[in-house]
C-alpha cells in the first residue's frame, strides 16, 4: 500500500493503527519485541492493547573496516551473521568487533533489564517492531536470530519502510505489517510530524510499566 506525502502525529499514532492491523490476527500465545530506542513506545502501546508481555531486542551491525557507517553484518545477544554480500575481511577483525559489540550490547541490556532473563520465545508468535526501517539490517538480523529459538510465527510490524526492505521483509518474516511504503522515502522520520529521540529514561520507564502488568 503507498501513502506518499502521509505522516503520522507521533509514535503513538503510528502503533494505535498497527494494533487494529494486528487485531485482525487474533494472535494467542504472543510476545512483543521492540527495538530499542525508538521501537519501545511502539511495542509498549502494541503489548499493552493486545494483553502480551514485552520485551527487547537488541542487535548492532558490525562495520566495515575504516567505514563504519556500511555494514558488512550484524551481532545480537547469540548470534553473529555476515551480510551475503558483504566484501571480504580479514576473520581477526570479525571477532575483534563481536566480542566489542556483544559487550556493548550486554552492558545495555542490563541497563534496560536488569537481571531479567530475555523472555522465553519458544512455540510463540513474536511480534517484532521498531518505529520505522530503512535499510532493515536490523530487523533481518534479528529474525534470523529469532528463529534459531523456535519461535511458532514471526510477525514483524513496522509503521513505514521504503518498498524493497519491505518486500525482503515479507519475504523472510512469517507475516509482515508495514501501514507506508513510500517510494520517495528517505529517512524514518520524514514520515512523522513529532519524532522525538527516545531516551533510555522513557525506554526503562515503559518496560517497567509492562512488566508491572504482566
Amino acid at each position: 500500500m503507498h501513502m506518499i506525502n502521509q505522516r503520522f502525529l507521533n509514535r503513538a499514532e503510528a502503533a494505535s493503527q498497527l494494533v487494529e492491523r494486528l487485531r485482525g490476527l487474533q494472535i494467542v500465545n504472543g510476545i512483543v519485541l521492540a527495538i530499542p530506542r525508538g521501537g519501545v513506545p511502539i511495542g509498549h502501546k502494541i503489548a499493552k492493547s493486545l494483553h502480551l508481555p514485552l520485551d527487547i531486542f537488541l542487535s548492532k551491525k558490525i562495520g566495515y573496516p575504516g567505514n563504519p557507517e556500511y555494514a558488512i553484518g550484524s551481532v545480537t545477544l547469540d548470534s553473529m551473521a555476515l551480510n551475503a554480500e558483504a566484501p571480504e575481511v580479514r576473520p581477526e577483525y570479525i571477532r575483534e568487533q563481536t566480542e566489542l559489540i556483544r559487550e556493548n550490547l550486554r552492558a545495555r541490556y542490563k541497563k534496560f533489564r536488569g537481571d531479567q532473563p530475555p523472555l522465553d520465545i519458544r512455540g510463540k508468535t513474536v511480534i517484532l517492531t521498531d518505529d520505522g526501517v530503512a535499510t532493515g539490517n536490523t530487523l533481518f538480523a534479528a529474525i534470523s536470530a529469532l528463529r534459531k529459538q523456535a519461535p511458532e510465527k514471526i510477525i514483524v510490524a513496522v509503521p513505514v519502510a521504503p518498498p524493497d526492505t519491505a518486500e525482503r521483509l515479507e519475504y523472510i518474516a512469517d507475516v509482515l505489517i508495514c501501514l507506508m511504503m513510500p517510494d520517495d522515502f528517505h529517512a524514518v522520520g520524514q514520515y512523522y510530524k513529532h519524532f522525538d529521540q527516545v531516551e533510555d529514561e522513557e525506554v526503562l520507564a515503559l518496560l517497567n510499566d509492562s512488566l508491572g502488568a504482566a
